[in-house]
């Protein structure tokens, strides 16, 4: 294939990596998939072989691994035999690796068996299927997701609790500073590197902020479309690493990475708009809630707890959900209340919406966003009513999120209607790799046993 050829090819990219690429040649194509937990696997390749080649392939078991990189086991023919999938790819989602030596585009897959058949399992299918129902029924959600994460110094020892990385000033970054201007400007090289990357790709940042932890930081998107977002959440986390790799510093997506330091959430702010009006049916006519509003909210104190696995997807994420420390922990409701789980911001009719503040930052984006409108979306066919509001604090009630991953799993299993609605294979399949991920977890003896255990009992 010449040159010229493979220039015409990039001119079906966006426009975003056409003006990235700017009359330069596309070297490498990187093909890739989310796995259960939101890594991105597949392949690269030249750019002259991705245009030209017909199809290519990827093994099934990249769905099996659980987080450690064993396999789960799994009493289907497909587990034996390691069929190979489809990988079909989604040229819309076409950006820049910018921090690669190479001229490299990324560009997400969807994945189907040969016979054609989209594979349940993958988490972007399993996000379409939910969006499909809300389509069916003339319905559009909106969401915008805010991304927490942690900027630490570089461990390579997991005997050591990991720090807080050294700022421009020499000094390393405290905690309890949230919105504090100075302290973004800590890691402005970072942060600079971050708004570098991202503006090469065409991902538009809302605004970037200093949360409550040391070296903690907030980075807001834009709303839209559910599958553009959970796109964008899955290219933010590879780009903001690879931003604090230039520094030598981690970015770290861990629920709660630090001891005395407040968790990482991934809030998402929901909202359902009617296909053929373009308005939001959480609002009528007089600007007041709608039925619909109550009944997604109602869907939601009604089943997270049942996708708490999804949405809380490792031990460590329940070490985030306890009371004072910024992250919910039950599904009760309130206007303006960060104390609950669900929050309803202040905004104009037009914008009303719910804030999914139970979500962590540790989860798989597709798979979140596809867990939370399903709650809602069975709330309103159900036409479910939520409980009254919460005017105060919500940790003086009751602990209603489940403890740990063991019970959320349980939970899991429990509600046909919600598994029906994501895919009971899917629905296994998790359950089976997250199951496999607590039983090696529950292998390991902990620093704190040996500290209060060796010679006390």
């Amino acid at each position: 294939m010449s040159r010229q050829e493979i220039l015409e090819w990039s001119l079906q990219l966006p426009q975003a990596a056409r003006d990235w690429l700017d009359g330069r040649i596309v070297e490498e194509v990187e093909c890739i998939i989310a796995d259960f937990a939101g890594i991105a696997r597949g392949k690269a390749m030249p750019a002259r072989k991705f245009v030209t080649q017909e199809t290519s392939f990827l093994p099934i078991s990249i769905f099996y691994q659980t987080i450690t990189g064993e396999y789960a086991a799994y009493d289907t023919l497909d587990s034996v035999t390691e069929s190979d999938l489809v990988l079909l790819p989604d040229l819309s989602t076409a950006v820049a690796a910018p921090w690669a030596e190479d001229v490299t585009v990324q560009v997400i897959h969807d994945m189907e068996y040969q016979s054609g058949e989209p594979l349940a399992i993958a988490p972007r299918n399993v996000l379409k299927r939910v969006l499909q129902r809300y389509k069916a029924k003339g319905w559009r959600p909106v969401v915008a997701p805010e991304l927490e994460f942690y900027l630490t110094k570089p461990n390579i020892d997991p005997d050591f609790p990991l720090e807080p990385p050294v700022g421009r000033s020499g000094r390393q970054g405290a905690g309890r500073q949230s919105y504090s201007i100075s302290a973004i400007d800590e890691y402005s090289a970072i942060i600079d590197t971050i708004y570098d990357f991202a503006d090469a790709q065409g991902l538009e940042i809302d605004t970037i902020i200093q949360e409550g932890g040391a070296g903690q930081i907030e980075i807001n998107l834009n709303h839209g479309d559910p599958l553009v977002l959970a796109d964008q959440v899955f290219i933010f986390k590879r780009t903001i690493r690879e931003a604090a790799l230039r520094h030598n510093c981690y970015a770290t997506f861990m629920a709660k990475p630090m001891e005395d330091e407040p968790g990482s959430a991934m809030h998402i702010h929901q909202s359902v708009v009617n296909t053929k009006t373009g308005q939001n049916v959480f609002s009528d006519d007089e600007g007041e809630a709608t039925e619909l509003f109550y009944g997604f909210l109602a869907g939601q104190q009604k089943y997270l707890h049942a996708v708490i696995s999804i949405l809380a997807p490792y031990v460590n994420s329940y070490r985030r959900l306890v009371p004072g420390n910024s992250a919910p922990i039950n599904t009760e409701w309130g206007i303006d209340n960060r104390s609950t789980g669900l929050r309803v911001p202040i905004s104009r009719p037009e914008a009303r919406r719910i804030e999914n503040r139970v979500v962590g930052m540790d989860c798989n984006p597709y798979l979140a966003m596809a867990a939370c409108l399903a709650c809602g979306y069975l709330g309103m066919t159900e036409k479910l009513e939520p409980r009254d509001r919460v005017e105060g604090d919500a940790y003086a009630l009751p602990h209603a999120l489940p403890r740990e991953m063991y019970e959320g799993l349980r939970q899991f299993h429990t509600y046909p209607k919600l598994r029906k609605l994501l895919g009971e294979d899917f629905c296994h399949m998790y359950e089976q790799t997250k199951l496999r991920e607590f039983e090696d977890y529950m292998r390991v003896i902990s620093p704190w046993e040996r500290e209060h255990l060796l010679l006390n009992v």
